[in-house]
């Protein structure tokens, strides 16, 4: 299971504030991570702001924005081997047209182990 936590920044404004655009660079982001879709919410702040949740039947991508300093934090969570959350949160820097992101990949490991060691 890859988990991605990223922030988007440098992105317009007018990007981040609208709810349907927003839901629309989850659909197409869990196209491109070959994911399947099984539902979005989303809620449209005011005076600013959406946060939206795709939930994947391989887990889930979600996006919380800050119009106000052009900035969008988001996670990619998959698991299956034929999925590329690496190609979803490219999209989602493209579509929002960040000018810079910020990263962390992680494998989480489904084990038997209750405490979460490696071994």
């Amino acid at each position: 299971m890859k988990h991605i936590l990223f922030t988007l920044k440098g992105c317009p404004h007018y990007k981040l504030d609208d709810e349907a655009d927003i839901r629309n660079c989850l659909v197409n982001a869990a196209v491109m991570s070959q994911a399947t879709l099984l539902d979005i919410t989303s809620y449209k702040f005011s005076p600013l702001g959406v946060t939206a949740v795709a939930l994947l039947a391989e887990s889930h991508i979600s996006i919380h924005t800050w119009p106000e300093k052009n900035m969008a934090v988001c996670d990619v969570f998959t698991c299956g081997s034929h999925t590329m959350p690496e190609s979803a949160v490219r999209y989602m820097y493209d579509y929002l047209e960040a000018h810079e992101i910020v990263s962390s990949q992680f494998i989480r490991p489904l084990d038997e182990d209750p405490h979460g060691t490696l071994e």
